[in-house]
């Protein structure tokens, strides 16, 4: 190692402490014991690092720092066991109840309290009661990382109960994950049980009721400009997570993106807020639009190219948003979700190569390898523990959080670097990257938190796949995300990749471009 000095050292920059300078190593890290590093470690692991169908293989970890995340935490810390045995106990209490009929014996979950006492709530039927308890225990922490008293699906709660079309949103969202949790994932069949055909009736009732409440508002001038309109279409892209993970998504993606556009302030002044709790109602603006950039930015992925429009209206809105892991719908880091976003743009400025020059291409290639560089750059660990929390998070969670992102990063760069081969020609053999991002994926299966964010790096990981154990591994994966998510999503996503497993097979040329070929295989699908 080069032992001249030329600016802080890497450990200390890691340690977000100021460096002193002194020589290599520096003296804060030669006091505090720490090997001093002028440059981020980075490597890539060997071996497939699954157990069961792959046990006996290795897995380590592609850095020596505390990113370490081959071996599980012994345990979860209380917040978090706390927070397992409550959705426990609430899952247990709806998985007894006999009927779906909203009787009076539907439970009451405590955090209802104040909306039993709204004049409004009082009104409702005892079936959509019991539907409004279902999504509060269910639906809210379904589709969050952490759930928290400052959930943001919770706090749509007060303002369905002031508007029709958000209020059949939330009703066709419980019912439907009411239904699904009596499907296999093998077999997923229309409901036969008495219990199951009155819920998935009142499923179907709910998002016809919700669709033409949709229709009615966007007809009308004022009402199309509620915040409550805006929510309600983004509750109907989870709506479509549930029911497939196509046919619906896209089109609600982008009228969500029209009505954000043109109703939210696009400074950070209060000057748009509409009937509604000032204060909510612009964290629940800011959480919607944080997320709709977050579907947009993975569904994009796997569409066709120039499929969605690209949503520059308010990039300066976003980049105002803080990113904190509290309202985060997948735990994905913004840096990774940009340098994704700007690949894909990449992406479809080659699908159509009959219209590019040689000194186009070789543009799109520097600003590839660019993103690339960028990608492969990013500290998952720092990212994990300097995320704004409302309590200091525990050792383990931080190693999970660091896995969860890790799986994200490693999934990027895969993307990328099969764009960046369609665009040279190359086939660059990502096996070592692959099984790092399988080992990472196992790691999670434990830890239902976090498992139920790993479908798209789980995806990623089986177009690349070419062994019979790491695919059989892939769909019990994707069995394990439909247990903990009552998704059907899931269960296509399996059917995908062993229909596109087949079709490699059969052509015998390995991994085809599936950055382009993926998205010409089915319907429009939305792997999150």
């Amino acid at each position: 190692m080069d032992h001249g000095i030329d600016g802080p050292c890497y450990t200390c920059r890691n340690r977000r402490i100021q460096c002193d300078q002194s020589g290599r190593p520096c003296g804060k890290c030669q006091k505090a014991g720490l090997e001093c590093l002028d440059k981020r470690p980075f490597k890539w692991v060997k071996g497939v690092a699954i157990r069961g169908k792959l046990q006996g293989h290795s897995y380590e970890n592609a850095s020596s720092s505390s990113t370490s995340i081959k071996d599980k935490p012994a345990g979860s810390t209380k917040p978090k066991r706390a927070l397992m045995r409550t959705s426990a106990r609430r899952d247990r209490r709806f998985d007894s109840l006999g009927s779906t009929s909203g009787s009076s014996s539907a439970p009451s979950l405590p955090g209802l309290s104040l909306i039993i006492q709204d004049p409004t709530f009082s009104a409702l039927d005892k079936t959509s009661k019991y539907y409004i308890d279902y999504y509060h225990a269910r639906i809210c922490q379904l589709f969050i990382v952490y759930d928290t008293d400052r959930n943001p699906f919770r706090s749509l709660i007060p303002l369905g109960l002031k508007s029709p079309v958000l209020m059949k949103a939330l009703l066709a969202l419980a019912a439907r994950h009411h239904v699904n949790k009596g499907q296999s994932f093998h077999e997923p069949e229309s409901p036969t049980s008495p219990q199951l055909v009155t819920a998935n009736r009142h499923a179907l009732a709910f998002k016809h009721q919700a669709m033409e409440a949709l229709s009615n508002s966007l007809t009308d001038p004022n009402l199309s400009k509620q915040d409550t309109t805006v929510a309600s279409i983004f509750l109907l892209v989870f709506l479509d997570l549930l029911e497939s993970g196509s046919d619906g998504w896209n089109f609600h993606l982008e009228g969500a993106k029209n009505l954000i556009a043109s109703t939210y302030p696009q400074s950070g002044s209060q000057s748009g807020i509409n009937h509604g709790p000032g204060q909510t109602v612009q964290e629940i603006r800011s959480f919607i639009t944080k997320q709709i950039k977050v579907i947009e930015t993975l569904g994009a992925t796997f569409l066709r190219p120039k499929l969605l429009s690209y949503f520059d209206s308010f990039e300066q809105q976003e980049r105002q948003l803080q990113e904190t892991i509290e309202s985060s719908f997948l735990g994905c880091p913004d840096y990774l979700l940009s340098a994704m976003q700007l690949l894909s743009m990449q992406r479809d400025s080659i699908s159509d190569p009959n219209h590019l020059d040689k000194s186009t291409m070789e543009s799109h290639i520097k600003e590839t390898k660019s993103l690339l560089e960028m990608t492969q750059n990013f500290d998952c660990y720092a990212w994990a523990s300097g995320l704004p929390q409302s309590r200091t998070p525990s050792p383990s969670e931080i190693i999970s959080l660091c896995s969860l992102s890790r799986s994200y990063k490693i999934g990027t760069f895969i993307y990328g670097r099969r764009i960046l081969d369609a665009m040279t020609g190359e086939t660059t053999v990502l096996d070592d990257m692959v099984a790092e991002l399988l080992g990472l994926i196992d790691s999670l299966q434990n830890d239902q938190i976090m498992f139920k964010c790993v479908l798209w790096p789980i995806f990623i990981a089986g177009l690349e796949c070419k062994w019979q154990p790491q695919r059989e591994f892939l769909i019990a994966c994707a069995e394990r995300f439909w247990d903990i998510t009552n998704c059907l999503n899931a269960v296509n996503a399996a059917k995908i990749l062993q229909e596109y497993w087949r079709q490699t097979d059969a052509s015998r040329q390995g991994q085809s471009q599936w950055i382009f070929d993926i998205g010409r295989l089915g319907r429009d699908w939305l792997w999150i």
